[in-house]
């Protein structure tokens, strides 16, 4: 396994993050040790989580992946050897059962971080993230900015930094990072934290994968210049990207029963269901066979390698499949193979 630095931070990840989500929907608590397990004992340092994990997000089993990971925290004692990242939620109307006002003010922020640390049985986070902005941004699949949907009540950047500052002097966070962010929203953040002498953000977590290169689109240069590391997530599109669902109808009703797709309806309407995300994914799928690969060799082996990333989120059910993703870690695709990527994305 290889590791990297984090501009900015004294935190050295591994470049395989273990994501987290299924944790206490899909997979059991002893399932979900044991996936910890595996990937600590492969080299991976790196654990990302949320507070309304598990997924998807209800009543139920929200705190429950933050509740599997503190366990595991006890039982094995591998804290300090974890670089552990979490998130806040951001605005919902859906997700009102968390707390009384889902916002970035003070309060939401001080309570919510209290909680996922009680979750987490610690007394820090390595990362602090914001899940998604308290604007009307395209994401979850929506694909362009609205100006006539941005009637959030926006508590502005400067006063999440403020807030979250306070958090990293208090010890409670070492660093801070956003989400499903866009090239104004990492800017803004930048910005801010250099005029008021506040925390900068070291990270962004976005989708990025075959079927969703968005990143490439100016987001990766501001990235770059302004020293702020991907963390991709999605890299198999929830399952697209693997093969399972090319013999299943146009928008996948007829998907392997276990899968995140079929099981819950809330994902199949989002961004991974739709014909043409289906549809891109089996034209992906058909190049990696015809160069001796699975599609998800293929589709790992593209985020692993491409500059941009700093580290590849990836989310499993089982062991066989974590054994499978790391296994991938290493491989190198052809320019060949590259060339048909990119051919088939435009």
């Amino acid at each position: 396994m290889d590791y990297t630095t984090l501009p900015n931070t004294n935190i050295k990840v591994s470049k395989i993050c273990l994501g987290t989500m299924t944790f206490g929907e899909q997979n059991t608590e002893a399932e979900s040790h044991a996936q910890m397990d595996f990937a600590f004992e492969s080299g991976i340092n790196f654990f990302d989580t949320a507070e309304m994990y598990s997924v998807p997000g209800r009543k139920e089993t929200y705190g429950s992946t933050e509740k599997i990971i503190g366990t595991w925290f006890k039982k094995t004692g591998n804290r300090e050897n974890v670089i552990l990242a979490t998130k806040i939620a951001g605005p919902n109307r859906n997700l009102n059962y968390m707390r009384e006002e889902n916002d970035f003010s003070r309060e939401s922020l001080t309570y919510a971080l209290d909680q996922s640390l009680k979750r987490l049985q610690t007394d820090y986070i390595d990362l602090y993230q914001i899940h998604w902005p308290n604007r009307s941004v395209p994401s979850f699949g929506t694909m362009y900015f609205d100006p006539s949907k941005d009637d959030l009540q926006m508590l502005s950047i400067h006063q999440q930094l403020e807030t979250l500052g306070r958090f990293v002097q208090e010890g409670k966070i070492r660093y801070i990072g956003v989400s499903n962010e866009t090239p104004f929203g990492v800017h803004e953040f930048i910005r801010l934290a250099e005029q008021y002498q506040l925390p900068r953000i070291a990270t962004t977590q976005n989708v990025y994968c075959l079927v969703n290169r968005t990143v490439e689109n100016a987001l990766d240069e501001s990235l770059y210049r302004l020293g702020v590391s991907l963390l991709a997530y999605s890299p198999l599109a929830f399952g697209l990207l693997t093969g399972k669902y090319d013999l299943s109808g146009t928008t996948g009703q007829h998907a392997p029963s276990d899968s995140r797709i079929s099981k819950y309806e809330s994902i199949r309407k989002q961004r991974w269901g739709r014909t043409s995300a289906l549809t891109a994914a089996r034209l992906y799928n058909a190049l990696a066979i015809q160069h001796g690969l699975t599609p998800t060799q293929m589709a790992l082996a593209f985020c692993y390698n491409k500059w941009q990333v700093a580290s590849t989120i990836i989310g499993v059910t089982s062991i066989a499949q974590l054994d499978e993703n790391l296994d991938i870690y290493g491989a190198v695709l052809s320019e060949e193979i590259l060339l048909a990527i990119d051919q088939i994305r435009n």
